[in-house]
């Protein structure tokens, strides 16, 4: 299996949100920080796989069956290709029930993408 690096959204024991960055406003990004923001939005940055995760987190329950979201033009092994990508920059989790696996996007996986893209306060 491949090292695959999960992008540290959230902190279990925090209630709050944690993102990976201060807002674009707040101060520059670190390397590291930049990095990960990096890894995040380049999953983002392919329009299949924008549809993919797109129709996952607006998904009837909160998660997909691939065989609810494949319909996006492209063929099945593309569409898994996509998804992995999305599960590798930490954008998606699966469970495999049966033959089917399905996707969720975590809440704080949202939440932290919009506090990335906020305005700091001081900045406002």
């Amino acid at each position: 299996m491949p090292n695959m690096k999960v992008l540290p959204l959230l902190d279990a024991a925090a209630e709050e949100v944690a993102p990976c960055c201060p807002p674009l406003t707040e101060r520059p990004f670190t390397a590291e920080e930049a990095e990960t923001a990096a890894r995040m939005f380049k999953a983002l940055g392919d329009p299949v796989r924008l549809r993919l995760f797109s129709a996952v987190a607006s998904h009837e329950g909160g998660e997909a069956c691939v065989c609810d979201i494949s319909d996006v033009g492209v063929s099945q092994p593309t569409v898994s290709h996509h998804l992995k990508k999305l599960k590798e920059a930490g954008l998606l989790t699966s469970e495999r029930r049966g033959t089917w696996v399905y996707y969720r996007v975590e809440p704080s996986v949202l939440a932290a993408m919009g506090k990335l893209l906020t305005i700091a306060p001081a900045a406002a």
